[in-house]
């Protein structure tokens, strides 16, 4: 298979996704063809994930344990679908809206908390904790670049070059720097092949977006200077959230 597989493409370098009860396997054949010679033998790289139980166990087949992925989604979209109604703030949305809006959240909220993980360690999928609007989830996340949205549409923004003077407050100033680490924690997720590290990172920029508008208001700043330094920054803020995301798979809609 590893043969047929360098001839038909010529990789540099093959990534063999397979759960870490392989991981003894994996060190064979990669020595194996190490030792044959083969040219793409030091190009195989196992990334040897956890395996994913539920709250009730580990899955079994043998046991008749084993979930449906179309039964789970489902579940996920009635979570969702619950979940948003109790904020109460889609009444506007027509039915189709709602109906994409409720696969977005309950995709991105699987995604996001799975790779959220580092994929060497062993995790309990929740289906109830992973949308969660105020936690380490996805829907947080995806709400926060929602709720940026619905900034920028009320605000009208004059220009795209981003004037730093030098009366910048803390929290303008720390979100800023955090956005400015995007390439470098891409480049990590890249070197690590963990996705887990984009993960992190856009939960961090959302919760500090959250913890800069919960202190200082956009569209009354003090001036119209810091007007549109904030809407610029949160523009930014927008599209680093909506690239990180999209990176990961996962979908940010752009009212929630």
């Amino acid at each position: 298979m590893a043969q047929e597989k360098y001839e038909d493409f010529k990789y540099d370098q093959s990534i063999y996704v397979i759960a870490d009860e392989q991981n003894y396997h994996m060190k064979v054949l990669k020595l194996i063809l190490q030792k044959s010679g083969k040219p793409y033998a030091d190009g195989i790289y196992h990334l040897s994930y956890g395996m994913v139980e539920l709250p009730s166990g580990r899955m079994k087949s043998r046991e008749g344990t084993v979930v449906d992925a179309d039964d789970m989604i489902a579940e996920m979209v009635n979570v969702a679908k619950n979940k948003t109604e109790e904020l109460g703030k889609v009444k506007d949305f027509t039915e189709e809206e709602l109906i994409e809006l409720y696969d977005t959240i309950a995709l991105g909220a699987l995604k996001f908390f799975l790779l959220r993980v580092d994929p060497k360690k062993r995790m309990i999928f929740n289906p109830e904790e992973s949308i969660d609007f105020h936690g380490f989830t996805g829907p947080f996340v995806q709400y926060t670049h929602a709720r940026i949205k619905s900034i920028l549409r009320k605000g009208q923004k004059a220009g795209n070059n981003l004037e730093v003077g030098s009366s910048l407050l803390k929290l303008e100033k720390d979100l800023i720097i955090l956005l400015e680490q995007y390439p470098t924690a891409i480049e990590q997720a890249v070197a690590e092949h963990n996705p887990s590290v984009i993960a992190i990172y856009v939960f961090n920029i959302a919760k500090a977006f959250n913890s800069f508008y919960t202190e200082h208001s956009v569209m009354k700043a003090e001036s119209e200077e810091k007007k549109q330094l904030r809407l610029q920054i949160a523009e930014m803020t927008a599209n680093v959230i909506a690239s990180g995301m999209s990176l990961l798979g996962i979908k940010v809609p752009e009212r929630m």
